[in-house]
């Protein structure tokens, strides 16, 4: 019996990654499982009306663009809760990506996220009820008192959001005041900065894998990751590895990135809630052939092993180990991990990629190295960059790349 699985491929604006993941997953061969024979397609998803009874044709979908747009967020809630269809990430958790929601479970959890408030619209939303209750209910406060109780300097960034956007760096009165006054509807939260910290990482999980990144803010975009292998300790790098993979199972994300600032040996977590993290070829460039192929490897295992789809959280497990005061911050963060790994079925998912997906290091290798690789960040520089900057960024880019490859030879 042969079984055919298409991977939909729910998608913005970017070419880069789906193109390489198209071409990765055309080099995946029938798999042999569960007395089957199981072939791999990807398709693009088009954004259409559909009648709710429709039978999706789609084992697994990898979802780009149901943050942003309500018709494809509400197919994915359809095909999720009618049709068991694999997602990239949990729609129905999505309220928890506003980043409120993270900070309050993983402090809950023990983690060491930094003093943070939620503070008042500046200006009240357009709703027409909003003043009585408002009038009846609603507190006047001093925002000088509550910044000083986090301490300056402080950052004042959105509840919800991403890409750093509305993010700022706040030194004083004057500043906290221009930037709350400007910040209109937006719900703001203000949050402790660590100062002088020694390393800012950026973790991207995808599964039951994760890579953790050396990040620099401070940098353009397109330098912003560094090709740096030791610049955290094995303790530290397997704690920032451990709460990326507790957020991930916690929210049920499987394609998610974290932010975590080391300090002084300490891991302060100050942002894990990203529904379309960043696999841009022009910003991972020396990780990108990392993340197609891990994202190939998890869309593999789920769509062929029937992985079925977790709707629903589990917060007590989390909780019943957070609540105890027993138990050390290394002893939940190990307790944590396990149940991480129970639910990414990682002892499984490393089997099952030994035995069915070994050729795909060689097939990704010898992408990457070849010319359809590079007619691809070709494309993607000129897309991305002003034309007199593609021969230049072009040859950047062809640089880091063959580091890459160059090192997985010597590997």
């Amino acid at each position: 019996m042969t079984r055919t699985h298409t991977i939909g491929l729910l998608l913005g604006t970017e070419e880069d990654w789906p193109a390489a993941f198209e071409h990765l997953l055309g080099t995946v061969g029938p798999i042999s499982y569960g007395g089957a024979t199981h072939e791999l397609v990807a398709e693009r998803i088009t954004n259409e009306p559909f009648d709710l009874r429709s039978r999706p044709r789609y084992r697994l979908v990898i979802d780009r663009l149901g943050w942003w747009y309500t018709v494809p967020r509400e197919w994915l809630k359809k095909v999720s809760l009618m049709d068991d269809v694999y997602l990239l990430n949990n729609p129905f958790t999505f309220q928890a990506m506003e980043k409120h929601s993270a900070y309050c479970a993983m402090m809950r959890l023990g983690l060491h996220v930094p003093d943070t408030w939620l503070i008042p619209h500046k200006n009240p939303p357009a709703n027409e009820r909003f003043e009585t209750t408002a009038e009846r209910y609603n507190l006047p406060f001093e925002l000088d008192e509550i910044a000083a109780k986090v301490g300056y300097p402080l950052y004042m960034k959105p509840f919800d959001g991403g890409q750093w956007v509305g993010v700022t760096r706040i030194r004083d009165d004057a500043e906290l005041h221009a930037v709350y006054d400007a910040s209109g509807e937006r719900l703001m939260h203000l949050q402790a900065a660590v100062e002088d910290f020694d390393v800012f990482a950026r973790s991207l999980s995808i599964g039951a894998e994760t890579m953790v990144m050396h990040f620099d803010p401070d940098r353009p975009l397109h330098d912003r990751y560094r090709v740096d292998h030791d610049f955290l300790s094995s303790e530290l790098g397997a704690e920032v590895v451990t709460i990326s993979r507790l957020v991930n199972a916690f929210f049920r994300w499987e394609f998610n990135s974290c932010e975590t600032i080391v300090k002084d040996g300490r891991a302060y977590p100050i942002d894990y809630a990203n529904a379309s993290p960043d696999v841009a070829l022009t910003s991972l460039h020396y990780y990108f052939p990392w993340a197609i192929r891990a994202l190939v490897r998890w869309s593999v295992f789920c769509a062929v092993t029937g992985r079925p789809m977790r709707i629903n959280q589990s917060t007590r497990d989390y909780f019943d180990l957070g609540d105890r005061d027993d138990l050390t911050y290394q002893e939940k963060l190990t307790g944590y991990g396990k149940l991480a790994d129970d639910y990414f079925q990682t002892e499984e998912y490393e089997a099952f990629c030994a035995e069915h997906l070994a050729g795909l290091d060689e097939a990704l290798h010898e992408y990457v190295g070849g010319t359809d690789f590079d007619r691809l960040l070709v494309e993607t520089v000129r897309s991305t960059f002003p034309p007199h900057e593609h021969e230049h960024f072009a040859e950047h880019y062809r640089g880091l790349l063959g580091a890459w490859v160059r090192d997985q030879t010597r590997s």
